[in-house]
């Protein structure tokens, strides 16, 4: 079996050094050139590690490039995987590898499909999530499922701590079964679309606290949007105040119309507060 990666982040890292050291290789690592997605949560630069294993490095624009295109069949790969990349593969993409090309979504696919799986998973308040292994088809994330891995939400969770224990996620699903891929022993099955759910993406925007959200609505943006997101923040008058974390106040309770948040942005350290308009839905 013949292997190719693709990726620009230091997820897509961890998930190619977890390939090796299952006593797997590559064929192929593809990335972006040097010059793109700069500033990009997360970027990485492969050339270490593509020259420690003997790997054939291309760097492109766009996975859809006849240059992207080349290199991927040239490679002749049974198996693509496209971790941590922002860019949909169209079908001259999906059709090159022999057996298909395979993704991963931290939600438990069919639900969140779509976007900012992480913040949504605490705003929402599920008690769980998880990563899922699937083959991309021209769909968003509707692909057959190749396996999944449950994770909890502790009620403290935060973005911070869920974004590493996804990656933690990522990296031990991919240990388990690449030895399902190499052998070709890889069980399909079909999303139930009766299931589905589309999560919207997120801007920094929508980080900002309003009188209008109750005790626990703000509590959980506080959580959803800290580190590596933007983080949650108030406007008080032309001042924008971000909050990185936060915890209702001793003896304060919506009935109030009040919460405490304690700033560790190192600009701040007094005790502020914002007013949770909707009393009693702490």
């Amino acid at each position: 079996m013949r292997f190719g990666f693709v990726t620009c982040v230091h997820l897509g890292l961890r998930c190619m050094e977890e390939i090796y050291r299952v006593g797997g290789r590559l064929d192929l690592v593809v990335t972006l050139r040097d010059d793109l997605a700069t500033r990009k949560s997360g970027r990485v630069y492969l050339e270490d590690f593509c020259r420690t294993h003997g790997i054939d490095l291309v760097k492109i624009r766009h996975i859809n490039d006849p240059d992207a295109l080349a290199a991927v069949r040239e490679a002749a790969l049974d198996w693509l995987f496209i971790i941590g990349w922002s860019q949909i593969a169209g079908p001259e993409v999906l059709q090159l590898p022999r057996e298909g090309v395979l993704g991963m979504h931290p939600t438990l696919l069919p639900q969140g499909r779509g976007r900012a799986a992480i913040p949504w998973a605490i705003l929402k308040g599920l008690p769980e999530t998880g990563v899922t292994l699937f083959q991309l088809d021209e769909g968003v994330d509707t692909g057959p499922i190749i396996a999944r891995k449950v994770l909890p939400i502790a009620s403290v969770e935060t973005a911070t701590t869920l974004y590493e224990r996804m990656a933690d996620g990522h990296r031990s699903l991919i240990g388990r079964v690449w030895p399902d891929l190499l052998s070709g022993n890889v069980e399909r099955r079909i999303q139930d679309e009766s299931r589905a759910t589309i999560w919207p993406g997120r801007t920094p925007a929508d980080g900002e606290i309003t009188p209008e959200m109750t005790v626990a609505e703000v509590e959980r943006l506080v959580r959803a949007t800290t580190p590596p997101y933007p983080g949650a923040f108030w406007k008080s008058g032309s001042e924008v105040i971000r909050i990185w974390a936060g915890r209702p106040g001793n003896g304060l309770t919506a009935a109030a119309g009040a919460y405490r948040v304690r700033l560790v942005d190192g600009v701040y350290d007094a005790i502020n507060y914002v007013r949770a308009a909707a009393a009693g839905q702490a």
